[in-house]
């Protein structure tokens, strides 16, 4: 079929479905009514020869056909929306929605101060927050679901921009009344707890953990993984185990959990955050303003940004 003979509005309806993975979601995405949004499917299946979506469930899931046309649909889509902002985007007035993908320990040291910024800057947009295990299941980067990341990810694929943000050292922290806590650990006693490990892809630290452990004669027993930093510190309130956990994230919970760090004879971990977006919105002023944004975030009242020592 030709394009010009197709209403290129059922495009769209098809975007957001397969976007949402929902006729309800995107009707509110589109403004419409879910019935608007089953007539322009209907219509769509007629001119193209194909089902598109499935019930499956309470959900649904994009036929064979569709889940060929969903890259080069959005692609296109996005190419064309890109178009139409360049010029007119006005932080002030932009009902823009944002999608940053960052880890959850990184949300809850991260995301007040840049929210308070973001209302100032862009009062009417709206933000999205997603896990990194999500961002990376959806293609990482070149996703064109997420404007931005803020991860341990330090190998750029092609066109894809890295830039530091901070340094976050690590701490193994154990419930307060733990037998060991505030003690110096010997070898035997650390060689003997049993670890809550963070499922985060892609993974990285706990490898370095394994491998630091590894040089004191000591294999890392992991009794727990969890999908959560604030999961293991939960776990770690409750058990005899111990969690290695970003500094920044014990700060914040170790009076609620009752934490206390541990003194161990291996060295402290510490992992490189970074900005992670793809060059599809290096020139978008809208992505180029969040950017900004995020990194102001991160500098210290009436100083410059520092990195986390």
């Amino acid at each position: 079929m030709s394009l010009t003979h197709l209403d290129l509005n059922l495009l769209l309806t098809l975007d957001a479905v397969l976007s949402e993975k929902s006729v309800a979601r995107a009707a509110e995405r589109l403004h419409v009514t879910p019935s608007a949004v089953s007539n322009a499917l209907a219509r769509l299946r007629l001119a193209l020869g194909d089902p598109l979506v499935v019930r499956n469930g309470r959900g649904i899931v994009p036929t064979p056909r569709a889940v060929e046309l969903a890259p080069a649909l959005r692609s296109a889509l996005d190419h064309l929306d890109r178009a139409i902002r360049s010029e007119t985007f006005d932080a002030a007035t932009t009902t823009r929605q944002f999608t940053i993908a960052v880890s959850d320990a990184g949300q809850i040291s991260w995301l007040p101060a840049f929210g308070r910024m973001m209302s100032d800057r862009m009062p009417r947009a709206k933000l999205r927050m997603i896990g990194i295990d999500t961002y990376l299941a959806w293609g990482g980067p070149p996703s064109v679901e997420v404007d931005l990341a803020i991860a341990a990810i330090e190998d750029a694929a092609l066109d894809v921009h890295i830039t530091p943000l901070y340094n976050e050292k690590s701490v193994l922290v154990a419930r307060r009344d733990h037998r060991w806590a505030g003690r110096r650990l010997t070898k035997h006693q650390l060689s003997m707890l049993q670890h809550v490990d963070v499922q985060v892809a892609p993974g990285r630290g706990y490898r370095q953990l394994a491998q630091l452990y590894a040089g004191l004669g000591i294999e890392r027993s992991v009794a727990l993984v969890v999908p959560s930093f604030v999961a293991a510190a939960a776990v770690v309130a409750e058990t005899h185990f111990v969690a290695t956990l970003p500094a920044s994230l014990v700060d914040a919970f170790k009076t609620q959990f009752k934490l206390s760090a541990l003194q161990a004879p291996v060295p402290a971990l510490k992992t490189a955050v970074n900005l992670i977006w793809h060059a599809r919105t290096n020139d978008d002023l809208a992505a180029r303003t969040l950017r900004s944004l995020v990194t102001r975030s991160f500098e210290p009242p009436g100083g410059s940004r520092q990195m986390r020592p």
